[in-house]
């Protein structure tokens, strides 16, 4: 890779285009390094590292568009690439509502998030950590076979530069640890489960001798699932799959989707959703946060935002594309890389934790589902039903009772979202987080 600053090197690849005929243009360069290792049955599986860099190059000609990236530096490349984005603008539609920011629009100042590690992790040390994470979670009782651990990290570099004067670059870096494995056998039935940890910085992820152990009791703990009857009843969400339900929220407050009219919430902004005292927040500026940035993909200043505030639709996530097709202003949301425009995107998006525990959320349960994993993508964003593979563990007399599987979970999730409750065990460690949450009245559909 050229060893040439990277906002140099865009900021002559911007003036080329500008050169070439182009009205305005931006470039974007992501640099980015990974190192993995995984254990399986007691042996090294894989050990893998990789770089690679690529930039990406988007003209405008009047309201014509056109994105070309390449992974090539020389310089006979980069005049190439200027050439083909040049000359795609030219013969492609108008779009009214491309363009890049106004340079007023644009980020003055960028807060220290300190989402970049300074220390690479060695090869042996992420291989030691995938094998103390399967040993540990092979050693439970009842464990008979593992699909192994794996222990990784990386960085990327990205780089922006525009001819509206933006010019930013910044770094991030994510750390990860997992294991799965396997308890029963074919005649009793098997159980899989997993456990893992995700950071920014490698110090912070939890033990392999936390990890391992979760993993193993996790799946154990899924033995002799039971069949249930088809019926209404509440249901809690486990935080690991709660999760999936603000990424929903999050799908259907996409400016883009609203936009085009393919969201089932495209015509609830300033409307109750949730109910009353309920938050979702947006923190793109979170230390430490898994998604956290210092200022969106289109260079506006990124700030966090309560999409739900005491239950209210506040806001969608837009960019400045799907802001100007539906008459409103940028939220800061564009996210991009470098073979594609900007598009809107979540950061750090997380349902603020409700005033019960997860105990006192269950407990006045006569009969419902405590649901820990969830199969399919049973989500229709343009309608909103809901109907999902389940798998977790029926509640009895407001207690955890036995394992249950084979089941499917549905409901609508306007009223899903309504009905929702939330518990006061939200642990911020993801991009998208939330407590356990409540549902009551969804359909289980059994034997």
């Amino acid at each position: 890779m050229s060893a040439t600053d990277p906002l140099s090197l865009l900021d002559d690849v911007v003036a080329r285009a500008r050169r070439a005929g182009a009205d305005a243009a931006d470039a974007v360069l992501i640099d980015a390094v990974s190192l993995s290792g995984a254990w399986r049955l007691g042996k090294l599986e894989r050990l893998e590292r990789s770089e690679g860099g690529d930039v990406g190059l988007r003209v405008l000609i009047g309201r014509r568009q056109a994105m070309v990236s390449s992974s090539d530096r020389s310089a006979a490349a980069l005049d190439e690439l200027v050439e083909r984005a040049v000359a795609m603008a030219r013969t492609v539609p108008e779009d009214p509502y491309a363009g890049l920011a106004e340079p007023g629009q644009l980020a003055t100042g960028f807060p220290e998030l300190d989402c970049c590690d300074p220390v690479e992790p060695a090869a042996d040390t992420l291989v030691d950590m995938a094998r103390r994470a399967e040993d540990c979670a092979r050693a439970v009782p009842g464990v008979t076979n593992s699909e192994g651990a794996d222990a990784g990290w990386g960085r990327s570099q990205v780089s922006v530069v525009a001819s509206n004067g933006f010019s930013h670059a910044y770094g991030r870096t994510s750390a990860s640890l997992s294991a799965a494995v396997l308890a029963g056998d074919a005649v009793t039935g098997m159980e899989r489960d997993y456990d893992y940890s995700v950071a920014v910085h490698f110090a912070d992820l939890a033990r392999p001798e936390d990890i391992g152990p979760e993993a193993g009791r996790r799946t154990v703990r899924r033995l002799g699932a039971r069949k249930m009857r088809s019926c209404k009843v509440p249901v809690v969400y486990d935080p690991r799959v709660a999760r999936g339900l603000i990424g929903s929220l999050a799908g259907a407050i996409n400016g883009a989707s609203v936009a085009r009219g393919t969201s089932f919430l495209k015509n609830m902004l300033g409307q109750r959703v949730f109910a009353p005292g309920v938050r979702v927040v947006d923190d793109p500026l979170r230390r430490r946060g898994l998604r956290s940035h210092p200022c969106d993909g289109e260079g506006l200043p990124a700030r966090p935002l309560a999409v739900i505030d005491d239950g209210i639709l506040t806001s969608w996530l837009l960019d400045l594309r799907s802001a100007r097709q539906l008459g409103m202003s940028s939220t800061g949301h564009a996210s991009r890389g470098t073979s594609s425009p900007p598009s809107p995107s979540p950061s750090n998006l997380a349902l603020e934790a409700g005033p019960v525990t997860a105990a006192e959320l269950i407990g006045d349960i006569p009969e419902g589902l405590y649901v820990t994993d969830l199969f399919g993508q049973g989500v229709n964003m343009v309608t909103g039903d809901y109907s999902r593979g389940a798998a977790g563990f029926w509640i009895e007399d407001g207690e955890i009772a036995f394992p249950v599987s084979e089941i499917t979970i549905a409901g609508h999730m306007t009223a899903m979202f309504g009905a929702l409750i939330p518990a006061n065990d939200l642990d911020l460690r993801h991009g998208i987080d939330s407590p356990t949450v409540r549902i009551d009245g969804m359909t289980v559909a059994g034997r």
